[in-house]
């Protein structure tokens, strides 16, 4: 018997249709319309069942609805029962048990028959209604999913192994998908509303959340989630997944303990959080590190880390603290390592002025195809720092500030390699020179596959004397010195 049979009054009879009994009456009984079962007006009716039996399995979204119906009278049933107790919702196991018995009353005083299977499934939904966040539960919990995009209550997709696919879930409405976005964006202190359309957000595990809502989304909310693992990768993690070498994982760690500061460059959904992540892992443990993100998204894993978020204007157009002023109000707390989550504007200066003074060892992201595109994109932040240098002082600052960029980059396949890695040697003349020391090179593709591997490119790095006085000696080998390729 199908769920549709089961739910009693939930929707009411399909219309033109006799509410889905395909079968004739039990006992021989005659047909409505006529005692005579061989009489012109029991054919007629006869027929009619028949085509509206038809027409039942022409429309599939009935049995949603009506499940939908089932879902909505429960889960209304349900918070009017809560709204009279007084549950602390942070208890979540305690709450959802209570759940689970309101729940099987209800079932019961409604006489429902559900399947075992369509019982947990109806449950786990109300409770993610409640709990959690709806239908993008489902999807939040599947580890192999890194990005989940909603464009508008319909239309969901999410991307798995670097490939995008639909969701197989919806929100019933718009109203359905502001009340998910407003239960993520409310324990941050922030808001999204029609004056204000535009929010960065985060969830409690970390993932990073964008949201878009009308009138600036024309095709409704629409919400970007980029989900973390649970568990931070680490460098064996990238070495597995052929993102890095064991060479360079030695050669990074090398440089982090010698205190060079680094720039992390790459394209949107690259990797560029992951591997900073990585590097983050690389500081001592005994080190005061002080982070600076838009949205908390960093998970470093030593004792001694103070997390900074900038905040925007409040409904008044007041109160918003940028990353510039984080940047500049870190450099008073007595940082040993200042990892910026990515510098977009002018806290591009103040950041290259923190490595210029002391602050050796400092970390951020930046938004750059190639190496030489990333110094020209810092030249074009310091600028907007509204600072009336000149191009050559901005240029000498990054030269003497930032001693490495590492490229990372997403192939066609959807996979995230380092690409690059480079030194920043310094200045000749108007040019800041640079010099790669690891890339990428590929050697085919195979079933839809990039092949190829990070290899050195035989230089050794004049910053080695930093590395050598840290107390590292790296193998010539690690340089590609002595072997061939």
């Amino acid at each position: 018997m199908s769920l549709l049979k089961r739910i009693g009054g939930s929707g009411g009879p399909p219309q033109g249709g006799d509410g889905g009994n395909r079968n004739p009456p039990p006992g021989g009984a005659p047909p409505p319309g006529g005692e005579d079962a061989g009489s012109e007006e029991s054919k007629l009716a006869a027929m009619r069942q028949r085509r509206a039996a038809l027409a039942e399995q022409q429309r599939p979204g009935m049995k949603n609805n009506s499940y939908l119906d089932l879902k909505t009278r429960v889960q209304n049933k349900l918070l009017s029962e809560l709204d009279h107790q007084s549950m602390d919702v942070s208890r979540k196991n305690e709450v959802r048990s209570h759940i689970e018995e309101l729940f099987n009353a209800i079932l019961a005083d409604e006489s429902m028959v559900l399947s075992r299977g369509e019982r947990h499934n109806l449950f786990e939904a109300i409770v993610a209604e409640i709990l959690g966040f709806g239908p993008l539960e489902i999807l939040l919990s599947d580890d192999s999913i890194t990005e989940i995009m909603v464009n508008g209550p319909r239309n969901i997709f999410i991307e798995q192994k670097g490939m995008i696919t639909r969701a197989p879930v919806a929100f019933e409405n718009d109203e359905h998908v502001m009340r998910i976005l407003d239960r993520i964006v409310a324990p941050l202190g922030r808001r999204v509303d029609e004056s204000s359309p535009l929010v960065d957000a985060r969830l409690p595990d970390g993932s990073r959340v964008n949201a878009v809502i009308r009138p600036i989304a024309l095709c409704g909310p629409t919400i970007t989630i980029r989900k973390f693992s649970k568990k931070p990768l680490t460098v064996e993690d990238l070495i597995r997944f052929g993102s890095m070498s064991k060479e360079i994982s030695e050669f990074l760690r090398a440089c982090i303990i010698a205190r060079l500061n680094i720039v992390v460059a790459g394209g949107t959904g690259s990797g560029k959080t992951t591997l900073l992540n990585v590097l983050s892992g690389f500081i001592p443990n005994n080190e005061r590190i002080v982070t600076v993100e838009n949205a908390a998204e960093l998970q470093l894993r030593q004792e001694h880390v103070v997390t900074l978020e900038s905040r925007p204007a409040n409904i008044e157009g007041k109160g918003a603290i940028t990353i510039q002023d984080l940047v500049v109000n870190c450099l008073r707390m007595r940082p040993d390592r200042i990892v910026v989550g990515e510098c977009r504007s002018g806290e591009a200066l103040d950041m290259l002025q923190a490595m210029n003074t002391g602050h050796d060892g400092s970390l951020t992201t930046l938004h750059a195809n190639t190496p030489r595109d990333a110094l020209s994109r810092l030249e074009v932040m310091c600028l907007m720092s509204g600072m009336d240098l000149p191009v050559r002082a901005i240029r000498e600052q990054i030269a003497s500030a930032v001693d490495m960029i590492c490229q990372q980059n997403r192939l066609r396949d959807g996979a995230r390699k380092i690409e690059k890695i480079t030194e920043v040697q310094g200045m000749e003349g108007d040019v800041i020179t640079m010099s790669d020391i690891f890339e990428f090179e590929q050697t085919g593709i195979e079933g839809g596959k990039i092949i190829g591997r990070i290899r050195p490119t035989g230089l050794r790095p004049k910053f080695i004397d930093r590395i050598e006085s840290a107390g590292i000696h790296l193998p010539p080998a690690v340089f590609g010195i002595g072997r061939n390729y």
